[in-house]
């Protein structure tokens, strides 16, 4: 022995030579860069709204917000706070966006199947109402349903009247609704226990299918709960049939329901565009699903409506559900160019707000933060119902 001691290679090498320490450095460093530039941006910025004398902050949305809002959800005025006002807008986008996705999802299976048909006819129709709509930008569509609401109908001294109680005018169309009574209220809440005690029927069901093979008439019965619930409620407080039914006062309607021209356009510019994409989504997730499985289904004597619902869409939906979600978050993100034709959605409040408080920085956080919201909240929906519809390998 030398008395020396010996180092293997490993040991001795630079930490530059070793691809686990170099990657803890590199990730130090790219860390230390975002943290110098978010820091620099946040010095900037704070320094020239000081310069500007420029207030920052939330607290504006506590003052008055002193201007009116067409459409409301909620009671509203112009003495509410930027806050209420902002609300509003939400509301405005949730409504717009929820009614939109169910209807574009019926509209767009519809049209998928349709595209499939084996009729001539409804074939190319489904392809010529996919290949317009999709080609034309969703702007352009929204402007022209919106003009067709001012150009086409009249003004409310001369409306059309369809039916009876229905008017077409370019404020908007009205229609009667039935009159305010508290038994609306409990037929509502009917109505959910009605949703909640299909939902267990249907697992129910599926668990005595899986251990006895016998099927039970699922969408026969729920249907008749979401029916007989709320009658019921309606026959115990003596069956209320009063109408609201719109009446010419002055220069417009009131009473009844309206659906406004910038609403109405919003609402089908975005359902006609997006299901247009929902419907390519539909037929390519039918054509993933193999022949054979169509044929062993109508060899055991199923009907092509039954084929359809049992055996093709449930296969389809693995093909569905991804491009499905990523268009119903662009249909909540579409809903944004509603400032184009004058529907006060929250962005639309939210310009507003900001160009009378002056709070830019603040406004483009807060449309931020709410389509984040609303688009992480569907994406996380549509993922989970992609898990509770995945098929499972035995």
């Amino acid at each position: 022995m030398n008395g020396t001691l010996s180092h293997s290679p490993a040991q001795s090498a630079p930490f530059w030579n070793d691809p686990d320490k170099r990657a803890i450095i590199y990730q130090i460093i790219a860390l230390a860069i975002v943290l110098s530039a978010g820091y620099y941006l946040f010095h900037n910025t704070r320094a020239n709204l000081e310069r500007q004398n420029i207030a920052s902050g939330f607290k504006f949305l506590q003052k008055e917000s002193a201007f009116e809002i067409g459409e409301s959800l909620i009671s509203y005025s112009a003495a509410d706070s930027y806050g209420k006002a902002l609300l509003v807008g939400v509301l405005n986008t949730l409504k717009v966006s929820f009614i939109g996705m169910i209807l574009t999802v019926i509209i767009g299976t519809i049209v998928g199947i349709s595209r499939l048909s084996t009729n001539w006819l409804v074939a190319k129709l489904s392809a010529i109402y996919i290949e317009v709509l999709q080609d034309i930008p969703l702007l352009l569509q929204l402007v022209f349903w919106y003009a067709i609401f001012y150009e086409t109908f009249p003004s409310p001294r001369q409306a059309v009247n369809p039916m009876s109680g229905v008017f077409l005018t370019n404020r908007g169309i009205m229609f009667p609704i039935p009159a305010s009574h508290p038994a609306h209220e409990f037929m509502f809440y009917a109505f959910l226990t009605a949703c909640a005690a299909a939902f267990v029927l249907r697992r129910w069901a599926r668990r005595r299918q899986d251990r006895t093979g016998k099927a039970f008439p699922v969408i026969r019965v729920s249907l008749g709960m979401l029916f007989s619930f709320p009658a019921v409620v309606w026959l115990f407080f003596g069956s209320p049939s009063g109408l609201s039914v719109p009446v010419l006062s002055g220069f417009n309607f009131e009473g009844g329901m309206t659906i406004s021209p910038e609403f109405g356009a919003l609402l089908l510019g975005l359902v006609l565009y997006t299901s247009a994409f929902v419907a390519e989504a539909v037929r390519a997730g039918i054509q993933s699903v193999s022949h054979g499985q169509t044929e062993a289904a109508m060899s055991l004597g199923l009907k092509p409506g039954l084929v359809l619902n049992l055996v093709i869409l449930p296969q389809a939906l693995r093909v569905i559900i991804p491009p499905l979600t990523s268009q119903m978050l662009n249909l909540t993100k579409n809903s944004s160019l509603a400032v184009a034709i004058g529907y006060p959605d929250f962005v639309s409040v939210a310009n507003t707000t900001i160009n009378q408080t002056g709070q830019a920085i603040e406004g483009i956080v807060l449309i931020m933060a709410v389509y984040l919201f609303l688009s992480l909240s569907t994406s996380l929906f549509m993922n989970w119902y992609s898990k509770k519809t995945a098929m499972v390998e035995r």
